[in-house]
């Protein structure tokens, strides 16, 4: 039988300054670092722009033949309707390679100019097809937090502290 070994989980350690010189080099350590992981960001970029670009001149003619195809047993397919769906028996049409399938798309809305619907419904005694959306107003809670103390499910954080360490950077003219 396997001897089970145990994990022996750690923190890491952390780097702490001796003194302010110290502590002045690891703020300049972490804006090199910045510096770095920019440059390799931008150039992660750019290969994902290349091979982008690289792909997509493989694909858009590969694109165009598959829409031409898909043109053709649609328009094969709807002249012959009746005979592949058993007098539209069924909406599914079996192929040795495939299916095509006839589905009709659930009814949808479409809304153009919605500020100008929505008051043309509420003017007409249609406001029951304009939603009203209700939010906590958080900013008058943080104006008034005496009024809701005790609420449940409502806590308002103070105090919050953080420790924001930036690096000088030189501006290339």
């Amino acid at each position: 039988m396997a001897e089970k070994r145990t994990r022996i989980k750690q923190q890491a350690k952390l780097s702490v300054p001796q003194n302010r010189d110290e502590c002045a080099e690891m703020i300049n350590e972490i804006g090199r670092l910045q510096r770095e992981i920019a440059v390799t960001q931008a150039a992660m970029n750019d290969a994902i722009a290349n091979i982008t670009d690289d792909y997509t001149g493989q694909i858009t003619p590969q694109q165009e033949q598959m829409k031409r195809l898909q043109d053709g047993i649609q328009a094969y397919c709807e002249a012959n309707r009746d005979d592949l769906t058993e007098g539209g028996k069924t909406k599914t049409i079996g192929f040795v390679t495939g299916t095509v399938q006839f589905r009709q798309r659930p009814p949808s809305v479409a809304v153009r100019g919605a500020d100008s619907v929505i008051d043309f419904l509420k003017k007409h005694g249609l406001g029951r097809f304009v939603r009203t959306k209700e939010e906590i107003n958080k900013e008058a809670i943080l104006n008034e937090p005496s009024s809701v103390t005790g609420v449940a499910g409502i806590s308002i954080k103070t105090g919050v502290e953080d420790c924001v360490i930036t690096p000088f950077e030189q501006e290339l003219s």
